[in-house]
């Protein structure tokens, strides 16, 4: 079987429900939020602590799930941003390759490395 331990932070606690039981226990650090859910569950239920799961969820207060979600969402369009970036470096490569000029040259031209030069027209 499985639960599922919610946790919120609450002053210098962790409150952690275990709706599946309906029950409450508290933790001082993050640490003991699954030792201590395991020890409600086992208590309560009259079984072995090893014979069930514990899935811990942290519930973020609502300002930092919100900066986390603007965060991620930032992060995406940086990678966006980056692979834009890299297929126009291609293109420029690939333009320079085609009026002839050699990888030194790219890269001297791009201000980038032949190597780099390179990778950016082998790909």
């Amino acid at each position: 079987m499985k639960y599922t331990a919610h946790t919120e932070r609450d002053g210098r606690f962790w409150l952690v429900h275990v709706p599946e039981i309906d029950q409450w226990t508290q933790a001082r650090n993050l640490r003991e939020v699954e030792p201590m859910a395991r020890d409600l569950i086992a208590t309560m239920l009259e079984v072995a602590p090893t014979s069930f799961e514990v899935d811990v969820e942290i519930e973020l207060p609502a300002a930092v799930r919100e900066e986390w979600e603007e965060s991620k969402r930032l992060l995406s369009k940086v990678d966006e941003i980056k692979a834009s970036a890299a297929a126009a470096a291609q293109r420029a490569a690939r333009r320079l390759a085609d009026e002839g000029l050699t990888l030194r040259e790219i890269g001297q031209v791009l201000g980038v490395s032949f190597q780099r030069a390179g990778q950016l027209l082998n790909r």
